[in-house]
């Protein structure tokens, strides 16, 4: 160590042998010294201010003095260590020397001794320097927040186990109060929709397990306005505790070129709303529908409020416009992020909804009658009840036709309407077709061509584990690739498939390729479906062992899933299956669980590793407390019997937040990641 880097020492003593001998030992332990001498006290003050020391070492064994020592190294640096150098060390010197504000007593007579002590004392002020220091840095970074805080446009609050404990001055006139909400609850801030996903966001964030994302909101405004919302959640401190920071980012203002008095009713509709204007909407439509679906089906709807010329009569226009506009936000918080949905015209609005199969859109249709049913606006200290109609009509994945199947909507609406309305009407168009059966011919052509070629490919959909780490588990589904090189949809082929007896060599492709999917990437588990043929056949396990040993997959990497359904109306053979499947070391799961009427009598009867909850309940979990109540229910009686949950069909935070407040462990879907092609070293 260089001389610069020596430590720099005072040593008050009347004679200077103490510094040279002080010296001495310092350099011996390895640390060098830079000791300077002050024989006299009334010099020591400046010694303290212009040398900056680690350590004062005094001397002088008088009591007297040594009070004078401590006092100067009090006023001028408190934080340097004082050691006493006496010609002997007794438990009464050292006692009277630490009640004058010195460290310790040390002699020259033990040199090991000396040495000991001074390297502590070193390590002990530089320790405290060094959290000093952090601890100013630590205040002045408090302090700039605080500062950005105030000024921030975005609105901004800070929870404590549920208390508001700040809120800057953005948030207050966000939520239009002038009193401050410091000490409130952070769930009297919003409405009760929406408690279950912030409670979730909030556990979460606070055990570092909610990244950055967006969850809606309905706030309640001071005049008790319900305004849709959409904030982040980052873990914070304050007064040095954790804390969640809760922040609603700020708009950018809208250049108005002309004012504007009294905006029309559309215009007020749709920028209140977030809904497209009516010629936005359709070219939105054309070129969505001209795009394949990237999974599942899709289906339009078109939503009427019932008989709205009686209720604008009874309670005017200006009023009723208020309706149109609570109406608009109950429709848009019940679709996904990605989904299109507009004004239609009149009091009509028109989704495209993209949702996993005929279950998840039957659901979506029964949560929305009953979501406007049971809400009630406020219209001059009225309560208002509205309900509506809603006509679906499939979109042909294959020549989708934009005008046709609003026609068809648009006919299902006016049926729905004549029946004295509040329900929905789905188009039998495709029901009577009457070319169904040559439709089969073709796609069983198709399909065995396929099967033949061997131009099926399967793809994964990651599966996300709500404790943080990464479990590399995987949802198996499967494409078919057409004679032109292009991907064909399950939804499109699967319905001909199964009315011609197909599915089970289907299945036993996906196994065989699943097999080598494991035995090359050894994923952690690989979730495959099995169809309720495969179910009942009694040559699958046969044939799986022969897989197996040309495969050289491990069993335990596989998870065989059917459907709550086919286990429900097939019991015994299903049970059978499971225990053939477990003996094998595979693993096996229901999905869809929960959408019977014996769910919980499943969970005894057959031997499971896993339950994935139905995707129709997690659609509308996040804003229905039964809904909440059910899947809690069902992951409680699932963990009593140590089997692990995964929530299907997740596209949102808020709908993740909830899930994770109810315990579930594993969540898939687009919200998680998009399918994509697994890609082997050799095809099958």
């Amino acid at each position: 160590m260089t001389e610069q880097h020596a430590v720099p020492v005072i040593v008050h003593s009347p004679a200077r042998d103490a510094v040279e001998a002080v010296n001495s030992v310092m350099r011996r332990a390895g640390q060098p010294a830079h000791c300077t001498w002050i024989p006299a006290l009334r010099d020591l003050a400046d010694a303290l201010t212009q040398l900056n020391p680690e350590l004062l070492v005094h001397a002088d064994t008088t009591p007297a003095d040594l009070e004078a020592v401590t006092r100067a190294r009090d006023r001028i640096a408190p934080a340097v260590p004082v050691l006493v150098l006496a010609t002997r060390v007794d438990e009464a010197l050292i006692a009277a020397a630490m009640a004058n504000g010195a460290r310790d007593v040390v002699t020259l007579e033990s040199p090991e001794r000396l040495q000991a002590v001074v390297l502590r004392e070193l390590r002990a002020f530089r320790t405290q320097r060094a959290l000093d220091a952090s601890t100013r840095s630590a205040d002045d970074a408090r302090s700039q927040l605080e500062t950005v805080l105030q000024r921030s446009n975005d609105a901004i609050i800070q929870v404590q186990e549920g208390i508001v404990v700040e809120a800057n001055p953005a948030w207050l006139e966000l939520f239009g109060v002038e009193e401050g909400v410091a000490g409130q609850p952070v769930m009297d801030l919003f409405e009760e929709s929406t408690h279950a996903a912030l409670r979730g966001a909030l556990a979460a964030c606070l055990q570092g397990r909610w990244s950055n994302h967006p969850l809606r909101a309905n706030a309640l405004l001071a005049d008790d306005t319900v305004v849709p919302i959409e904030m982040t959640l980052a873990l914070g401190v304050h007064d040095g505790e954790p804390c969640v920071r809760l922040v609603v980012p700020s708009r950018p203002r809208e250049v108005v070129e002309k004012p504007v008095a009294a905006p029309r009713l559309e215009a007020r509709l749709e920028a209140g709303g977030g809904l497209m204007h009516r010629p936005e909407l359709l070219e939105a439509l054309g070129k969505r529908l001209a795009k394949p679906a990237a999974g599942g089906m899709r289906c339009l709807a078109l939503i009427k409020i019932d008989k709205f010329a009686t209720l604008e009569h009874a309670v005017g226009a200006t009023a009723s416009e208020e309706v149109l506009l609570e109406v608009a936000r109950l429709l848009k918080e019940t679709l996904h992020p990605k989904e299109l949905v507009g004004r239609f015209g009149g009091v009509r609005f028109v989704v495209l909804l993209e949702r996993g199969n005929e279950n998840d859109i039957t659901a979506w249709c029964e949560q929305l009658l009953a979501r406007i049913r049971k809400h009630l606006v406020r219209v001059h200290e009225k309560s208002i009840a509205v309900t509506c109609t809603v006509g679906l009509s499939v979109v042909s994945p294959k020549d989708p036709q934009l005008d046709a199947v609003l026609a068809d909507a648009q006919e299902c609406v006016r049926r729905g309407a004549a029946r004295g309305g509040n329900q929905s009407v789905v188009s039998d168009r495709a029901d009577n077709d009457s070319r169904v059966m040559s439709y089969d011919k073709v796609w069983v052509k198709h399909i065995k061509a396929a099967l033949m070629e061997n131009r099926f490919r399967l793809v994964q959909q990651p599966i996300a584990s709500l404790g943080g780490d990464d479990p590399g588990m995987f949802d198996v589904l499967v494409r078919m690739i057409d004679s032109q090189g292009r991907e064909v949809l399950p939804s499109e082929f699967m319905a001909a498939a199964e009315r011609n007896d197909l599915l089970r060599n289907i299945d036993r492709w996906v196994v065989g390729a699943s097999l080598s999917f494991a035995a090359q990437k050894k994923p952690s588990c690989l979730f495959v479906r099995l169809s309720r043929e495969t179910a009942r056949d009694a040559t699958f396990a046969e044939w799986l062992d022969n897989h197996i040993s040309s495969s050289r997959a491990e069993p335990q990497r596989l998870c065989f899933e059917i459907t709550e359904e086919t286990a429900a109306s097939y019991g015994p053979q299903v049970a059978a299956l499971a225990a053939a499947l477990r003996k094998r070391h595979f693993r096996f799961a229901l999905e869809r669980f929960g959408s019977g009427r014996d769910s919980m009598g499943l969970l005894e009867s057959v031997p499971l590793d896993f339950v994935k909850i139905d995707g129709t309940l997690i659609q509308g979990l996040a804003a229905d407390p039964q809904v909440q109540l059910r899947v809690r229910a069902l992951v409680d009686a699932a963990r009593k019997r140590k089997i692990q949950t995964i929530g299907e069909r997740v596209e949102d935070a808020n709908t993740m937040a909830v899930l994770w407040q109810a315990g579930v462990q594993y969540i898939q879907g687009y919200f998680v990641h998009e399918p994509e092609q697994v890609v082997l070293r050799s095809e099958r």
